[in-house]
């Protein structure tokens, strides 16, 4: 793109106070550091844009959020040039006149769908939003993708829509989504229609003592950080492809401004991937005494218990659970133990910046040097090393 040399006031009504939205805007960031253009970037100080200063504003561009029906109802007659970010749509209908940025809603259900089906799974649960929030309209969209997947490969539509939480109704709520749950067959993956409603299988299955991922399996879809720390098993999630969304409505926009052709037809984005954690690690195990001693392994390995505790929890001899974790895994219990803290140590050193001699506590070594040691013999580097190859990579 050629440097005209002219500044234009950009736009960008967001509210980035949402992952989603802050992701979509560091991409408009991208594209503005590779293009080098001359754009002077308005944003509200708090990051949060106020609907009644829209017809105010001195700009020559907006790139806006239209999952938002107010914002899109505010911006239809707007005489400036525009660009729409939001979901996809079944219907083409739906989509406005102009150029459009969206995200994949089936392929973002599909991505979750297949992940669990390559686990081994047969059996699919879908954990949506209430139909009467009609504003939110890829819930809809992301409900109805799971229903044609469903369809396409003959299984069983499974869906629960819960509530719309809050303070006074999170425990009947809670009460009513366990009560789905155990409706449903073991061995289901659920796919949730956010990272904040995994996020509420995830309570709802330890309230229960139901097992992640031995009984029932989640997958989210935004790999929303702050997630990952309120809850005890980490929540495998499809990442959205939401700075390539602003990248390409940067791009669009700009080709407006300069006078270059622009398609109205709609730019779908698909998802990035899974980004894979300890809720959709499943082993299709089939003995119920397995799942039960796998389960309390992975709540405790890193408080440091020993194979006498899984016996102790189960009331079984050391032979026969021996025998049947051979059977059905190929290791032995205190092999197991081990595995499960080896692989929360390296989830920590990779994603998180707490301290090594904290995550040698936490994952339940007796000593700094004794981890050092261990992580050494079965990674090959030691435990300060292998994070900076992650931190650089």
């Amino acid at each position: 793109m050629q440097h005209t040399g002219k500044f234009y006031r950009i736009a960008l009504l967001f509210n980035a106070n949402k992952v989603y939205d802050r992701q979509v805007v560091a991409g408009v960031g991208q594209y503005l550091q590779a293009s080098q253009c001359t754009w002077d970037i308005f944003m509200e100080d708090d990051f949060v844009y106020h609907k009644e200063t829209i017809q105010r504003l001195s700009i020559d561009g907006i790139i806006a959020d239209f999952d938002d029906p107010e914002t899109a109802e505010l911006l239809k007659n707007i005489d400036v040039p525009l660009v729409a970010v939001g979901g996809s749509y079944q219907n083409p209908d739906f989509y406005p006149h102009f150029p459009y940025v969206a995200t994949d809603n089936y392929a973002l259900i599909e991505t979750a769908f297949l992940h669990l089906k390559q686990k081994g799974l047969n059996h699919f649960a879908f954990y949506g939003l209430p139909t009467e929030n009609q504003q939110k309209h890829w819930a809809i969209e992301r409900e109805n993708a799971f229903i044609q997947l469903m369809q396409k490969y003959a299984y069983p539509i499974r869906l629960y829509q819960g509530e719309q939480t809050n303070s006074q109704n999170w425990r009947t709520a809670q009460e009513k989504l366990i009560q789905w749950i155990q409706s449903l067959p073991q061995h289901t993956g659920i796919i949730a229609v956010t990272d904040a409603r995994a996020r509420h299988l995830l309570q709802a299955c330890e309230t229960a003592r139901m097992a992640v991922p031995d009984q029932y399996c989640v997958i989210g879809i935004d790999n929303e950080e702050i997630i990952q720390y309120l809850s005890r098993i980490s929540l495998s999630s499809v990442s959205q492809g939401t700075k390539q969304i602003g990248y390409q409505a940067a791009k669009l926009l700009h080709h407006q401004l300069n006078h270059l052709p622009v398609s109205n037809k709609p730019l779908l984005i698909p998802p990035l991937g899974v980004e894979e954690r300890n809720s959709t690690d499943y082993l299709s195990l089939c003995d119920p005494l397995v799942i039960q001693a796998m389960h309390y392994i992975r709540q405790r390995a890193c408080q440091g218990i020993k194979v006498e505790q899984v016996l102790d929890h189960l009331r079984i001899s050391r032979s026969n659970l021996e025998l049947r974790f051979k059977a059905e895994m190929n290791k032995t219990i205190h092999q197991i133990i081990h595995q499960e803290k080896m692989k929360r140590a390296i989830h920590l050193l990779r994603f998180s910046d707490i301290a090594i001699t904290e995550i040698a506590e936490v994952c339940g070594y007796p000593s700094l040097q004794y981890f050092y040691s261990v992580f050494k013999k079965e990674q090959g580097n030691t435990p300060k090393a292998f994070r900076a190859y992650w931190q650089n990579k």
